[in-house]
């Protein structure tokens, strides 16, 4: 699954410095990158009402983190993935590198 984004996972990673995230990101890259400065708000707000696969996958991640484990499998499934186990970050990283070229 490749969600088409603006850059690859390496400008992404230089975008975290930034305030804001860069212009183009699609709403579940764009959530992966408030996750990574800390506001769950903010990335659920992106995901929460996007019916795409990669935003369904990214919801489940975001509920897992939440520890709400009912929601999250939900989501997975609707986004055809397995649930998330282990590391939420390395979890989190994944979904980046399958979302965007690296």
């Amino acid at each position: 699954m490749v969600e088409i984004s603006a850059g690859t996972a390496a400008h992404f990673r230089a975008s975290l410095d930034a305030p804001e995230p860069p212009e183009g990101l699609s709403a579940p890259i764009a959530a992966l990158w408030h996750l990574e400065k800390g506001n769950w708000e903010a990335a659920h707000a992106l995901v929460q009402d996007d019916e795409s696969r990669a935003g369904a996958w990214v919801h489940a991640h975001i509920h897992r983190i939440e520890g709400d484990h009912w929601n999250a499998r939900y989501w997975y499934g609707r986004a055809g993935q397995p649930a998330g186990e282990g590391d939420p970050d390395r979890e989190r990283a994944a979904i980046l590198l399958a979302l965007m070229p690296s």
